[in-house]
């Protein structure tokens, strides 16, 4: 048996296809795939004029994603997000001012970009700076990222190895 690829569905009100092509603008390996369209059938449940889009396939960085333009009833919530891991400062600075552009910036790397889709943009490796909850140096990691909201590598490098901090 075969294991299927999860390919995660977005639900707009009537935005997938502007929201496909900002994020595949946002990260350099993306690409807008298949887009389908609403025929006359299944108006009076829909409600969507013919020929407006009606989902779009498109990938990031390898993962495939479907928009859906499902109307108003459902909204995003922090439930779920989407997490952005990188390598460096500039690139937690390029995805967290692309992402947040329109939207809302929150603590510890959180964000909502336009559409109300939440992410989480961090260094990559911060679980050993703030993932042991029997350390001090874990512990003064996690206090300086709980003051953040764009996260700084340099200042939770240096809180976790207690340089600057006193």
């Amino acid at each position: 048996m075969s294991i299927p690829k999860i390919t995660p569905c977005l639900w707009f009100d009537n935005q997938a296809e502007a929201a496909a092509k900002f994020y595949t603008s946002v990260f350099k390996k993306g690409k807008i795939g298949k887009i389908t369209r609403f025929g006359k059938e299944g108006f009076e449940i829909h409600g969507r004029p013919e020929g407006s889009v009606m989902t779009v396939e498109f990938e990031i960085n390898g993962q495939p994603f479907t928009a859906l333009n499902g109307g108003p009833v459902f909204k995003f919530n922090e439930a779920i997000s989407l997490q952005v891991p990188c390598e460096t400062q500039e690139e937690i600075d390029y995805y967290w001012d692309k992402l947040s552009e329109g939207g809302e910036k929150s603590q510890c790397g959180w964000l909502k970009d336009k559409y109300g889709l939440s992410w989480q943009v961090f260094p990559k490796g911060i679980d050993e700076w703030v993932g042991d909850p029997n350390s001090e140096k874990s512990q003064r990691a996690m206090k300086a990222m709980l003051q953040m909201e764009k996260i700084d590598i340099t200042k939770l490098k240096q809180a976790y190895e207690e340089k600057g901090t006193r």
